[in-house]
């Protein structure tokens, strides 16, 4: 199955992404943030690591890129989308997922390993993990808090929207102060997920704290397969 991984300007993470997927057995495709078309890809994961734009907020220059314009509707048709750390940024500027990211409570950047509660198996990049599962990945970022008004944070929790949840230290802090400890998310039809933390960096051992990060790319490879088989 063919993953198409966005390179905008600034881009470090892109080619992490796309190891990962090669790494568990898909074939990465390099899409330019300039370009017009998706190139008949399976799906997209917008990679975190650059900072085009963010002296004004975190990915609302990026949601124009030329590439968004094809990729907010197929998203929205369906198309699984993965959004990681900026990434998840241009999801919600984009207005594929709700909410924001604002910068972390302790005003300071993050980088840590830390301990996700899976809480949505549900999704087309996380079926390969058991409901109640603790992974273990990386976290880099300075605006990294998610928040939204309360009668969204209470749709995400009614609805199972929440996808990853932090574990919280002895004073009952998160790493970088989201509502409720809201690591990442997902959109109704669970085609689109978005969160801070970086599972690029955990799929090979002895490179990151885990391989727990594999999941997300091997879900999404027997996703695709699936949908191929059942279209």
């Amino acid at each position: 199955m063919r993953v198409g991984v966005v390179t905008f300007p600034g881009s470090l993470d892109d080619r992490d992404a796309a190891r990962a997927v090669r790494a568990c057995g898909g074939e990465a495709v390099s899409l330019w943030h300039g370009d017009d078309d998706l190139h008949g890809v399976d799906a997209v994961i917008l990679p975190g690591g650059f900072s085009y734009g963010d002296y004004l907020r975190c990915g609302a220059i990026a949601r124009f890129a030329p590439i968004m314009d094809r990729l907010v509707p197929a998203a929205q048709g369906g198309l699984p989308v993965l959004g990681i750390c900026n990434g998840f940024q241009v999801l919600t500027e984009s207005h594929l997922l709700p909410g924001a990211l604002i910068r972390n409570d302790h005003r300071k950047f993050n980088c840590v390993d830390v301990d996700l509660a899976v809480e949505n198996t549900s999704t087309a990049w996380t079926s390969d993990y058991e409901q109640g599962q603790t992974i273990r990945i990386v976290l880099k970022n300075g605006e990294g808090a998610f928040v939204a008004d309360n009668d969204t944070l209470d749709r995400l929790e009614g609805e199972g929207r929440v996808v990853f949840r932090y574990g919280v230290d002895e004073h009952g802090r998160n790493p970088n102060g989201s509502y409720r400890n809201i690591a990442g998310i997902t959109n109704e039809r669970g085609n689109i997920v978005g969160l801070m933390p970086h599972p690029e960096h955990a799929v090979e051992a002895g490179y990151g704290p885990s391989t727990d990060g594999r999941g997300f790319f091997t879900s999404v490879l027997k996703h695709t397969v699936e949908s191929a088989a059942t279209a």
